[in-house]
C-alpha cells in the first residue's frame, strides 16, 4: 500500500554551511507542525556540511538527503521540486532558523485563503555570530506585496516561502536566466497565478554575512533585477519606479564600511548596545577618518544617540 503523501516538502540546497547548516536543520526538524518531508541536497560542498546532513538524516526518516557534485542553486531547486510528493513547497535555506510555529500558521493561512498560491512572513535579520540587527519590514496584502516586486524589492523573503507546488509547475518552476534573482522573478511570475502574502508573525532569523550569494554577487543581481522588472513592466503595460538598491557590501574598503555602518546603527535603533558597538569598532577599523564610525561606536557606549 502507497504511503500517503505528504503536507509539505520543505527544500533545502546547501553548499559549504558548515558553520550553520545544524541550526537549519534542527529549526525544520523540531516544528510544531510535523506532517512533512524534508529534502536536503548537499550541491558539492567541500566543507563538512555532508558529514553533519549525514548524521541528522540517520536520526529523521523524514530526511531524504541527495549528495551530489555541484550544479548551482537554480538547478538544485528544480531537481528539488522533482523529488517533492507534498502539494505544499517550503522554501529553506541552510544558514537560516525557522522558528517551531513556521509551518503551522503559514499552513492555516493558506487554508483559510485558497486564492493565495505563495505566502511568506516577518523575519529577524541577524549576522554571521547570530546578533539581532533589526526585524525586516515587510509587506502585507496581496497589492502592496506585488507592487513591491514590481519596483525591484523582494517582497517575501525567501527561505520563508510556502508555495503551491500546482502553481510553482504552472511558471516553469525556476528559471536559470533569472540567476541571481530568481526568487524575484519567481514571485512576479507568481502573482499572475493567484494572491501572494506574507503573515504578519516572525517565522524565521535570516542571517546575512560575507559569503551568501546577495554578497558576492550584488552587482550583478542588481541588474538582474531591474532586467526582470522591465519584463513584467511590459507585460503589464505600466512603468514603476525600480527602488532596488545596495544592500550588501562590494569589495571595495568604502562600501564594507557604508554597510557595517548601516548595520551598527539598525543594532542601535533596537537597543543592542554591544553589538552597535563591535560594529562602530569595526567601521572606524575600515575608515577611521570618517566621524560615522566613531559616533556609533560612542553612542552605543553610552547606550543614547548623538
Amino acid at each position: 500500500m502507497q504511503a500517503l503523501a505528504p503536507a509539505i516538502s520543505v527544500l533545502m540546497p546547501v553548499y559549504n554551511a558548515e558553520r550553520y547548516v545544524a541550526g537549519a536543520v534542527e529549526s525544520i526538524l523540531k516544528q510544531t507542525f510535523t506532517d512533512f518531508e524534508f529534502i536536503i541536497i548537499n550541491d558539492g560542498s567541500t566543507d563538512r556540511s555532508l558529514e553533519i546532513l549525514q548524521r541528522y538524516a540517520q536520526q529523521d526518516n523524514r530526511i531524504r538527503l541527495i549528495s551530489r557534485e555541484n550544479h548551482g542553486l537554480v538547478k538544485t531547486l528544480n531537481e528539488g521540486l522533482a523529488l517533492a510528493k507534498a502539494p505544499l513547497i517550503a522554501r529553506m535555506d541552510a544558514d537560516d532558523v525557522a522558528y517551531p510555529n513556521r509551518f503551522a500558521v503559514q499552513k492555516d493561512f493558506l487554508d483559510k485563503n485558497p486564492d493565495c498560491v505563495c505566502v511568506g512572513g516577518r523575519v529577524r535579520v541577524i549576522d554571521e555570530k547570530g546578533r539581532f540587527l533589526i526585524v525586516a519590514d515587510t509587506k502585507f496584502g496581496h497589492d502592496q506585496v506585488e507592487l513591491s516586486a514590481l519596483q525591484g524589492i523582494t517582497p517575501i523573503c525567501h527561505p520563508t516561502a510556502l508555495i503551491k507546488k500546482a502553481s510553482l509547475e504552472a511558471v516553469g518552476n525556476y528559471h536559470e536566466c533569472d540567476y541571481p534573482a530568481e526568487d524575484l522573478a519567481l514571485f512576479l511570475n507568481l502573482s499572475e497565478q493567484g494572491k501572494l502574502d506574507n503573515v504578519n508573525e516572525i517565522i524565521l532569523n535570516y542571517r546575512i554575512h560575507n559569503h551568501s550569494i546577495s554578497t558576492t554577487k550584488h552587482e550583478f543581481q542588481l541588474k538582474k533585477m531591474r532586467e526582470i522588472c522591465e519584463k513584467h513592466w511590459e507585460k503589464r503595460g505600466k512603468q514603476y519606479d525600480f527602488l532596488a538598491s545596495v544592500g550588501r557590501a562590494n569589495n571595495t574598503r568604502q562600501s564594507r564600511f557604508e554597510i557595517t555602518l548601516k548595520h551598527g546603527w539598525w543594532a542601535f535603533s533596537n537597543k543592542q548596545w554591544k553589538t552597535a558597538t563591535a560594529y562602530g569598532f569595526n567601521s572606524i577599523i575600515l575608515n577611521p577618518f570618517n566621524e560615522g564610525g566613531w559616533r556609533l561606536f560612542i553612542c552605543g557606549l553610552i547606550k543614547r544617540p548623538s
